[in-house]
């Protein structure tokens, strides 16, 4: 459902809030929480809902390959590598 299109009205409230209509929130499957990237271009306002990919199921993706080719990191060794990458980063910026 997700590929139809739909169109219902909106209103603004005090605090710059708007409620998606229901039918919208249920064929995009959009719950609390949910991220929505949101964009404008003349006029126009478009919300996308935006996914975040699951951290779980990569990193045991990620483990069940180093096992199956009998590599061995520490978490110390990930801590490491992420806070060098993170001063890496904000060097750059």
């Amino acid at each position: 459902m997700a590929n139809e299109e739909s169109a219902e009205f909106a209103t603004v409230g005090e605090k710059g809030q708007i409620v998606i209509p229901q039918k919208i929130r249920k064929d995009l499957k959009i719950k609390p929480r949910s991220k929505l990237l949101v964009s404008s271009k003349g006029g126009l306002i478009i919300m996308k809902v935006f996914e975040l990919p699951d951290m779980e199921k990569d990193w045991e993706k990620m483990f069940r390959v180093m096992h199956t080719k009998n590599l061995k990191i520490s978490e110390q060794e990930i801590l490491d590598e992420i806070a060098a990458y993170r001063k890496e980063r904000r060097a750059r910026t």
